[in-house]
């Protein structure tokens, strides 16, 4: 849609609201200034999955949670490079103009070099 950015969520994000009671989906709105459609890449979904299955108790229930919040907010499922990790595909997509990734991931925010949305001291929500 013309005029609309995309934020697409990484895994890691998604599972902010089990882990730190952060609604997310209330903050993004109010902490950026331009209308914006959530997204995330397939792999997110292999993830969540993944994490619901291994994971610790609290990542279960957290990556639990992040699974009913895709369905619940219909975010957009983006079948981006399915052969790619999910971290490689977010870098490809964060190149393209009117993308920004959020994510809490160290090292995917060391390698985005702008256009990103992370979480600080576990409670508010900042563009970077």
């Amino acid at each position: 849609m013309p005029g609309y950015r995309k934020v697409i969520l990484d895994t890691n994000f998604l599972m902010i609201p089990g882990l730190f009671g952060v609604d997310i989906f209330r903050e993004l709105p109010r902490r950026l200034d331009f209308p914006f459609r959530l997204h995330i890449v397939s792999q997110t979904l292999d993830e969540l999955d993944s994490i619901a299955e291994k994971g610790s108790k609290r990542d279960r229930v957290a990556a639990q949670i992040a699974k009913q919040l895709i369905k619940a907010k219909k975010i957009n499922i983006i079948d981006y490079a399915p052969d790619k990790y999910a971290d490689d595909a977010l870098l490809e997509l964060s190149e393209q103009e009117d993308v920004y990734i959020a994510t809490q991931d160290r090292e995917l925010k060391r390698r985005i070099k702008k256009k990103k949305i992370i979480l600080r001291q576990k409670k508010y929500i900042e563009l970077v």
